[in-house]
């Protein structure tokens, strides 16, 4: 790489490339619901800094079997005892946002949360479709591990350069608090997939990503972060559309994506800095794969693409709004003193 390139830059043609490359291989390669490895790629390369060591990646495998595995044990339980196994599933996701906020590996967290709600409610409708989203994860989760390898050897991190600070581990209380609202503005989208999960798995997605931007969103600016973001993907989604419609096929979905990874690159990275916080680009991007790719599904399906997102996108805002009133909720119930500071980490 030129030297003359500098970090941020570096950075954001890392999340960029992966991104696009991550989203082309799965919709080439037809993968099940293949919007999970480009998220998880975001994820990866926005929170990491550099490739995995081989025991992140076995860590990582372990979470993949944990959240497989207790998600399907999930499935008999919510379907003969119901009340027990939404417990149940609440109590995992508190404890999967807890495990990061008291410093432990955000990305695990955010793992073991999707999972642990895609494949219960996959399996509570049929236990074929909760196979077909089991391989999902795991073909998501490897491929976006590949194509962050790839990335990181592209373009690497400076020789000597610092790795960023570690995130502030929360007190025991003051993390019992935001986990337990970050799984309650998961819950109701997750409830909600049940009755119709292979329709609304994307609003699981977007739940659990809301639930993880809550925990690092003061309710001071919740709307602007929340609705601004999510309305953002929204946008940027619609105008990826009519701009891949010019040419349909895989290498333009690539390079269109590209582009629009370097657009929310230059703000993630502060290359031209806004106002908004890196959190609030991270989402947007999130949010505009998630909806365009279910875009893409759609029209390969026959489906009206336009009614579709429409409903897509109002319950996207809805389940925002929803995330937006709890942090409003719990921060007023905050012991004076200990309210949320505005916590813009990714």
């Amino acid at each position: 790489m030129p030297t003359s390139l500098s970090r941020p830059g570096q950075r954001a043609l890392r999340v960029a490339t992966g991104t696009a490359l991550a989203l082309a291989v799965s919709f080439a390669l037809d993968l099940p619901i293949p919007v999970i490895a480009p998220v998880f790629t975001v994820f990866l390369l926005a929170t990491q800094t550099r490739p995995l060591s081989l025991k992140a990646a076995l860590a990582l495998a372990v979470v993949t079997a944990a959240t497989t595995g207790s998600g399907l044990l999930l499935v008999p339980l919510l379907r003969y005892y119901p009340f027990a196994g939404v417990l149940l599933v609440g109590l995992g996701l508190f404890l999967a946002f807890r495990h990061g906020l008291r410093g432990g590996n955000n990305l695990v967290a955010t793992f073991l949360a999707a999972g642990l709600t895609m494949i219960s409610a996959a399996g509570v409708a049929d236990l074929q479709l909760a196979a077909t989203v089991v391989g999902a994860l795991v073909k998501g989760l490897l491929l976006a591990v590949l194509v962050c390898t790839a990335s990181h050897a592209l373009f690497p991190e400076p020789a000597g350069a610092p790795s960023p600070p570690a995130a502030r581990a929360m007190s025991r209380d003051e993390a019992a608090r935001v986990a337990l609202q970050a799984a309650l503005v998961v819950m109701p989208a997750w409830l909600l997939a049940m009755s119709d999960p292979a329709s609304y798995m994307p609003i699981i997605m977007k739940s659990v990503s809301l639930g993880r931007q809550s925990c690092t969103t003061s309710a001071r600016g919740a709307v602007r972060e929340l609705l601004g973001s999510t309305a953002l993907g929204g946008l940027l989604a619609i105008a990826f559309w009519f701009a891949l419609r010019l040419f349909v096929n895989v290498w333009m979905f690539y390079l269109w994506m590209l582009l629009f990874g370097l657009l929310a690159g230059r703000k993630l990275y502060r290359l031209s800095p806004t106002r908004y916080s890196p959190g609030f680009w991270l989402n947007s991007l999130v949010t505009m794969i998630i909806l365009l790719g279910q875009s893409v599904q759609d029209s390969v399906a026959g489906k009206d693409v336009y009614q579709a997102f429409a409903v897509r996108m109002g319950l996207f805002f809805a389940v925002t709004i929803y995330a937006s009133l709890m942090l409003q909720i719990f921060e007023r119930r905050a012991p004076r003193g200990k309210a949320a500071p505005e916590r813009n980490t990714l």
